[in-house]
C-alpha cells in the first residue's frame, strides 16, 4: 500500500516538508510505502473550466496536477500539507487542488486523505478546513490525529521544537496505516465501497 504526500509549499525543504516528512516516516513504520510530490514554484494557473479533461482524462495544462493524478492511480491514500498565507492555503495549491480534483477525482475517490498545515502562530485550522471540503465532496474518508493537524514554527529547527505538532503528525500516520489496512481487510471480505449513484443528481433548475 502506498500513500501520496502533496507538499504545497514554494519551499521544498520548509516546515511544511518536515511535517510530512513525519507523517512518512510513521507511514513507513507501518509497512507503508510513500510518495512524494511537490507542486515546486513554477506559475500553477487556475481551473479555466474548458471542459479539456472531461474529454481525454488530463488536465488541459501539462504540470505537476497531471503527475500527481497519475500517482493517486497507484496510491491507496493522500496527505496533503499547506503553509498557512492569510488564513487560508497558498494560492498555487488551491489552484492544484482545484484542478486535480475537478480532471482526477474518480482516481481519488474513496482513498483515505488528511490535511496538515504549517504556520508561524494561527490560521492552521481554517487552512486545513479549506482542503478537507476537497475530500469531503469526493467521497474520501478523512483521516485524524489526536489534536489538529498542524506544526508551528518558522523555519524547520523551530518546528523541530513544536514536539507535539511532531508528535500528531505520528498519530497521523499510524491512523492512515490503521485505516489503510483496515479497508484492505474489508476488501479481502469481499466488503466495498457502496455504490455512487448514476446519473449524478446536480441542482441548476434548468426548466
Amino acid at each position: 500500500m502506498k500513500v501520496l504526500l502533496i507538499n504545497g509549499s514554494p519551499h521544498v525543504k520548509g516546515c511544511t516538508a518536515r511535517a510530512l516528512r513525519e507523517v512518512a516516516d510513521a507511514l513507513n513504520e507501518c509497512g507503508i510505502e510513500t510518495r512524494d510530490c511537490w507542486i515546486g514554484v513554477k506559475p500553477l494557473p487556475g481551473c479555466m473550466a474548458c471542459g479539456h479533461c472531461q474529454q481525454t482524462g488530463q488536465c488541459v495544462f501539462t504540470d505537476t496536477v497531471n503527475q500527481a493524478a497519475q500517482l493517486m492511480q497507484e496510491c491507496d491514500g493522500l496527505v496533503v500539507g499547506t503553509p498557512v498565507y492569510y488564513a487560508s492555503p497558498n494560492g498555487a495549491l488551491l489552484s492544484f487542488l482545484d484542478r486535480l480534483f475537478f480532471s482526477a477525482g474518480p482516481r481519488l475517490a474513496f482513498k483515505p486523505a488528511a490535511a496538515i498545515a504549517s504556520s508561524r502562530r494561527a490560521g492552521s485550522v481554517t487552512s486545513m478546513d479549506v482542503i478537507n471540503k476537497y475530500f469531503t465532496i469526493n467521497n474520501m474518508p478523512v483521516v485524524s490525529s489526536q489534536y489538529w493537524n498542524e506544526v508551528h514554527g518558522f523555519t524547520p529547527d523551530d518546528v523541530e521544537q513544536d514536539l507535539e505538532g511532531l508528535q500528531t503528525m505520528r498519530m497521523l500516520g499510524r491512523n492512515m496505516a490503521w485505516l489503510l489496512r483496515a479497508i484492505d481487510v474489508a476488501k479481502q471480505h469481499g466488503v466495498e465501497h457502496p455504490p455512487v449513484e448514476s446519473p449524478h443528481h446536480t441542482t441548476n433548475f434548468i426548466r
